[in-house]
């Protein structure tokens, strides 16, 4: 086969063919539209460019269709090139996107898109979406917004801004009750909740999970919560790499509880034995610790019920 028929093949099929035919299915509650995130059992490979590319997310295994083919099914280059001929015509699913393509101006820079956003106000649609689908308590709603963390979104969704080490905005995180993706054009690096002074570093995949943590914990003075987006972009190790080099740091991998967590908390460990810094590693009881902090809420509204309903539960006992 010529190298221009290689091309043409590459073209011609897309990851999502390959995951499909391999027994893959789509996680849409975990997908975005430059993201899409397939699943088979424990399996997880994540589709990038359009459908042109792909990565693992649980180690460093990533390429073209022909990689994801080898990747696989452990064969050699030739053999690759006839089970993606085998694919040409087959049509995969595509996840059903809720919300249609973002629109914005394209001459405008993401710090002036972020600046042009509103913040969240009480009893807006995102500070409703924050406190009463997310359980965030207000006083951590009040304190993001402060601290110029948190953006109005489309149709009731937050953005989280993540930041350099210079503070400025480089991104932000895009969660909603029908949406998750990141800004177009902006780039990951960490989002930040917290005293930039703080000793103790609490690394989370995602900002809602950062700033739930910081509810369940009253947003312990000594902490710094953070979010890497859900991703491990070189910038994002840079960045952490860098406050872990700070003096008497203790580095927290609160990272979600299941496989994926535990790579990155691995990553987290490495990386504070290199700085020779503290570790530790905290899970949620749950998945995650937005699922814990809602578990919570819930609880302390069934334990107020019922003292309502029997009074006496709450009077001390007579000796």
């Amino acid at each position: 086969m010529q190298r221009n028929e290689v091309e043409e093949l590459r073209d011609r099929v897309g990851c999502a063919a390959v995951l499909e035919r391999a027994g893959f299915a789509i996680d849409r509650r975990e997908s975005t539209r430059r993201a899409v995130k397939y699943r088979r059992n424990d399996d997880i490979l994540i589709v990038i460019h359009d459908g042109k590319g792909w990565f693992d997310p649980l180690s460093d295994a990533k390429g073209d269709v022909y990689a994801l083919v080898a990747h696989l099914d452990g064969v050699g280059f030739v053999e690759c090139l006839d089970r993606v001929a085998e694919l040409v015509g087959f049509v995969p699913r595509e996840p059903v996107w809720t919300r249609p393509a973002r629109e914005h101006d394209a001459d405008l820079g993401v710090a002036e898109r972020w600046r042009r956003r509103r913040r969240p106000w009480p009893d807006s649609m995102t500070w409703r979406y924050l406190r009463d689908e997310r359980r965030l308590s207000e006083a951590v709603i009040r304190a993001a917004i402060r601290h110029d963390r948190l953006r109005e979104g489309p149709r009731g969704s937050v953005w989280a801004a993540h930041t350099d080490d210079a503070g400025l905005v480089t991104g932000w995180e895009e969660r909603g009750p029908e949406w998750r993706g990141f800004a177009t054009g902006g780039a990951k690096i960490l989002f930040r909740f917290g005293p930039v002074d703080a000793c103790r570093l609490c690394v989370t995949e995602a900002a809602l999970d950062a700033l739930s943590l910081a509810a369940i914990e009253d947003m312990r003075p000594d902490s710094l919560f953070l979010s890497t987006g859900g991703g491990w972009a070189p910038s994002t190790e840079a960045a952490i790499r860098a406050l872990a080099a700070r003096q008497d740091v203790l580095l927290v991998a609160a990272t979600d509880n299941n496989a994926q967590g535990e790579v990155y908390a691995a990553r987290l460990e490495a990386i504070a034995q290199k700085a020779a810094c503290g570790f530790e590693r905290l899970r949620p009881t749950g998945g995650d610790w937005n699922e814990d902090l809602r578990w919570m809420r819930k609880n302390e509204k069934r334990r107020g019920e019922m003292e309502i309903r029997l009074p006496h539960a709450r009077r001390p006992r007579q000796g």
